[in-house]
Parts: structure tokens; C-alpha cells; sequence
């Protein structure tokens, strides 16, 4: 329990140095965070953050991606991995979101995320990247969705 609470108190600095702007101390910080599924939220909110106010956060979406796969359940892990990826899908960063999704072992979340990607860059016009997307989804189920889903918008 005291684990929770130490990982719990770093988080809040965490997030006060985020808001300060000081990056890399909070990816020190987080760094030493001991509850896994915590540190990979921290590591998440550091990665978010310098995306939204465009700084260069390609390192701290590595350290992210690395903290969510580190986490032992792959439920844990798979939902935080689709938490980020869904984070970047809503800032419009239909790359980022797919990246992440590269990183999944679940394949139906994986597809899930492949199908919303698609759906965004079907509303935005790009029809034939988010039809090639489409085919390209493994999970069936997901996959006869995310075609409906399309040909409703069009």
C-alpha cells in the first residue's frame, strides 16, 4: 500500500512540474515512479503535454510507450496504450495513434483503434487511405464495423 501512496504523491509532482514546464524533471520524476500502471500515466500526461504545445515530444512518447508495455497484465497495458493512442487520435494526430497501435498484442483493441483512425481520415476526405486502412484491420468483426461505418458517412 505504501507503494501506491509513494507512486500516487510522485504523480502530483509530476504534474505540478508539468505545469511549470519543467519536461525533464517530470520525466526524471516519473522515471521513479514505483507502481507501473502510475509511472505509464505520468510518462502518458508528460508525452500529451509537449504534443499539445508543440514541443518535441518523440522522447517522451518513447518512454511512454515503453512504461505502458512494461506493466504486467496485458489489459493494464493494452488500455494504456489505447488511452494514448486515443489522446493523439483526438488531437488530429492520425500517425502518432497508429504508432502507438503498432504497439499492441491485443489485436481487437489494435483493430479498434486502426477502425477510428480510419473513421477520421474518412471524415476529413481522405477516403482511400482510410479504405486501404480498412482492409488492412485483422479482426474481422472490427473490420465489417469500421466498412460500415464508412460507407454510412459517405
Amino acid at each position: 500500500m505504501q507503494e501506491w501512496y509513494r507512486s500516487r504523491s510522485l504523480y502530483e509532482a509530476v504534474i505540478k512540474l508539468i505545469q511549470a514546464g519543467n519536461y525533464d524533471e517530470a520525466i526524471n520524476m516519473a522515471g521513479a515512479i514505483p507502481d507501473k500502471v502510475v509511472r505509464s500515466k505520468a510518462m502518458s500526461r508528460i508525452a500529451l503535454e509537449l504534443a499539445r504545445k508543440g514541443g518535441d515530444y518523440r522522447d517522451a512518447l518513447e518512454l511512454a510507450i515503453k512504461s505502458a508495455l512494461d506493466i504486467e497484465t496485458e489489459a493494464e497495458s493494452t488500455k494504456a496504450l489505447m488511452s494514448l493512442a486515443f489522446e493523439f487520435l483526438n488531437m488530429g494526430d492520425t500517425d502518432e495513434a497508429l504508432k502507438i497501435a503498432e504497439y499492441m498484442r491485443d489485436l481487437s483493441n489494435k483493430s479498434k483503434i486502426q477502425a477510428e483512425v480510419a473513421m477520421v481520415l474518412a471524415r476529413s476526405g481522405r477516403i482511400s487511405e482510410a479504405m486501404k486502412l480498412i482492409d488492412g484491420i485483422i479482426d474481422e468483426d472490427v473490420k465489417t464495423w469500421a466498412m460500415s461505418r464508412l460507407a454510412s458517412q459517405l
